[in-house]
């Protein structure tokens, strides 16, 4: 019998045996630290308040108090990588997520998901004791395994979470999001008032209570990952019209108001500039009276909903003092990203416009201002104010400038951090922090990490930068970093790589990299060239990929259901999340009904299949008697109905896409034409919900039923799809009909 590390004596009874416990297991008082991780989704550097914002963030300023903040740490330009990079303490290319999780390029360096053999920050931890716990956005699942059945190699359990609640995709609906339990889908809590934020964090707080009543000699690794502050912005009115008054001044005002206190507050130096304003964006005084409005309550939208999340991180640390945990807990909050300029030049009273390449204008949008924020308002923020949240950097999310990539960082730990409320300036990046995490533990850090412990900055202001060089890219546009000087290029889809211009900053006496020296010091700039190639060799960044994050999202991989001619789905199913890509309206399909038996004309009725949801879907239902088909996109509904005036055994809606994204919608019973209606527009998004058979599980489709308005389940034996490319509508008419 091994007793390896037992360290008792074993006999050959109990009375001739002395038993052993570890001192880790009985003594409370040497735990290793708890730790929280705070990601938050598209936050620029300078919208927490203690970087320099006006918008409320209580709880994180107090963090920033008594613990430090970090003017020079670094993410990449996009969501998963970042994620991935925190996760695993490397370079996101060699582990597989060069960009998005959603896709799957075909080569090494753009799986969607880490390679297995990479152990993850939850295992690392767990392999030493900790309870591991994670709510909110994860974001490294490859698109084609988010399914009802997985497989589930890379959701959060399978990486080393102990207990997972959230959502495995980019965004979703506050109100009505698309959830995951540990290794299964459930639907959204059903009540008055319900918001997404507030529910994670209702669900960390149990875990919290649960560790400390069970596991309290352990410590506990939380992984907070909002949904805020990324589109669909989704907030009460109450936290969002106290700051319409405040952002009236736009956006030019805010970004000199922001760097003012930056430099007040130690973060920025006081010889720092402000970039100038990015080419595109206009300036705030040119804007007419209509867009003046809509923009400021965008942004106050933005404004209450961080201020919102803020209020709900503040519950998890009351916790963590309530239950005695919080003086030996290490707080790391950070942003993925810079913010988001996505929502495009006017943004949206309704992100699904934008987000289906068909935004509104101003003049559409400006009638619905009170809907922001609300059930009928899922918004998003114009670029201009993307601009002011990378105060005071250029450019945004997507790319490798300072307002792409550089990121609050704010840590506190009280029985840790001697003096709070400094400020570092040591240069870090987002894969330093878990090796800082695991040399906290006690435990050592393994070699293979990137990223370098920075545990010394937490005593001492001057201490070492643990690292001197790094490199980014993404969609084509690089950056190098090294002892101080960094350089950028400038690309766009198609450019021919070797006739990029690339741009060189001495980070040194240029804090917010207004200035190229590239002329000044060529030999400089050749150098840090030649490290880029190095390190891109090194760390698997080729192929070089310049698609654009919409060909990202809309690239159809060879595997998984978007790969597919025919899906069959059945009754009584899980739920088709809407990341699958078969839940939209933009191709040519066929949806099939198959039933038990019989349908006959007084049949009540019930939802076949719907896909989307009040925002923008489809639906297809039997209600009394007659066969319906509903499409919404942007509130434009079209329906088509017929009666049913014999028995049937399967029913059919083809929708038929033509020019222009209009389609034509036939509704067949027992394959005999009945009606049909034109469509004016279908799109690849149509809303953050995916796809249902035989009940319509979010907020409905249609408004002649109730959700969920099931079909009885005995009924419905199945529900089949068919996709076509370059077929007419008379061959698909003609096919069901022949097959009659």
């Amino acid at each position: 019998m091994k007793t390896s590390g037992f360290r008792g004596k074993i006999g050959r009874t109990v009375a001739e045996s002395e038993p052993w416990w570890s001192e880790d297991e009985c003594n409370i008082e040497k735990r290793r630290p708890n730790i929280v991780t705070v990601v938050f989704d598209d936050t620029g550097w300078s919208d927490f308040g203690c970087y320099g914002s006006e918008i409320r963030t209580p709880t994180i300023d107090a963090l920033a108090e008594r613990g430090l903040r970090y003017s020079n740490f670094h993410v990449t330009p996009m969501c998963s990588p970042t994620r991935a990079a925190l996760m695993a303490g490397r370079n996101h290319h060699r582990i597989g997520m060069r960009c998005l999780a959603d896709t799957d390029t075909g080569f090494p360096n753009g799986r969607g998901s880490i390679p297995p053999d990479v152990p993850l920050l939850p295992r690392l931890l767990r392999d030493r004791g900790y309870g591991t716990y994670m709510v909110g956005k994860w974001h490294l699942t490859p698109a084609h395994e988010i399914t009802p059945a997985g497989p589930h190699l890379n959701w959060p359990l399978s990486r080393g979470f102990d207990r997972y609640y959230g959502f495995l995709g980019g965004c979703t609906d506050h109100y009505a999001p698309e959830l995951i339990q540990d290794n299964h889908m459930i639907e959204p809590p059903a009540r008055d008032g319900y918001h997404l934020t507030e529910d994670l964090c209702d669900r960390a707080i149990v875990y919290l209570r649960d560790h400390a009543a069970f596991r309290r000699n352990e410590p506990a690794y939380l992984n907070v990952c909002f949904g805020a502050t990324h589109a669909p912005l989704q907030v009460e009115r109450r936290y969002i019209d106290p700051y319409i008054d405040v952002f009236e001044k736009g956006w030019d005002r805010v970004r000199e108001d922001r760097l003012a206190r930056q430099k007040a507050m130690g973060l920025a130096p006081a010889h720092a500039e402000l970039t100038p304003r990015n080419p595109e964006v206009p300036a705030w005084e040119t804007l007419s009276v209509d867009q003046k409005r809509l923009y400021t309550r965008l942004q106050a939208a933005f404004a209450g909903f961080l201020e919102h999340a803020d209020e709900q991180l503040g519950r998890i640390v009351a916790e963590l003092k309530r239950l005695g945990m919080y003086e030996n807990t290490v707080i790391m909050v950070i942003s993925d990203n810079g913010a988001s300029r996505e929502g495009g030049q006017d943004g949206a009273v309704d992100v699904n416009a934008p987000y289906s390449g068909k935004p509104e204008t101003v003049e559409e949008m400006v009638g619905r201002l009170d809907e922001i924020g609300g059930p009928t308002g899922p918004a998003h923020y114009p670029e201009g104010w993307a601009m002011a949240g990378s105060t005071p950097f250029r450019r945004y999310k997507q790319f490798v400038e300072l307002g792409g990539i550089r990121s609050p960082l704010v840590v506190n730990w009280p029985a840790g951090i001697k003096a709070g409320g400094g400020v570092r300036g040591q240069f870090l990046h987002v894969i330093d922090l878990a090796p800082t995490l695991l040399e906290l533990t006690g435990s050592g850090v393994t070699d293979e990490f990137d990223g370098k412990c920075f545990r010394d900055t937490f005593d001492d202001a001057g201490a070492q930068a643990p690292r001197n060089e790094q490199h980014w890219e993404m969609f084509g546009r690089r950056a190098v970093y090294a002892d101080g000087w960094r350089a950028v290029s400038s690309h766009e889809k198609g450019d021919d790589y070797e006739r990029d211009e690339w741009r060189l900053y001495d980070t040194r006496t240029d804090f917010s990299e207004c200035t190229d020296v590239a002329f000044a010091h060529p030999e400089k700039l050749d150098e840090l060239r030649g490290l880029w190639w190095r390190e891109a060799e090194r760390n698997d960044v080729m192929p070089l990929d310049d698609r654009t994050l919409v060909d990202v999202l809309d690239f159809r991989q060879p595997n998984g259901l978007m790969a597919r001619r025919e899906i069959t789905l059945y009754s009584g199913q899980g739920h088709v999340p809407q990341i699958s890509m078969i839940t939209s309206s933009e191709r040519s399909m066929e949806i099939t009904a198959h039933f038990t038996g019989t349908v006959e004309p007084g049949h009540p009725g019930g939802v076949l299949v719907s896909s989307g949801d009040s925002h923008g879907g489809y639906t297809f239902y039997i209600k009394k008697g007659r066969l319906w088909f509903e499409h919404i996109k942007l509130g434009r509904r079209t329906e088509v109905s017929a009666p049913l005036r014999r028995a049937i055994t399967r029913c059919s809606v083809v929708v038929h896409v033509g020019d222009h994204s209009a389609a034509t919608a036939i509704l067949f019973a027992d394959c005999l034409r009945l009606s049909e209606c034109r469509i004016p527009a279908v799109a690849t998004h149509l809303s953050f919900w995916g796809l249902d058979v035989g009940r319509d599980a979010a907020l409905p489709v249609s408004t002649r039923y109730q959700a969920p308005f099931a079909f009885p389940e005995a009924g419905l034996d199945r529900v089949v799809m068919r996709f076509f490319d370059d077929v007419s509508a008379q061959e698909i008419a003609a096919a069901l009909e022949a097959a009659e």
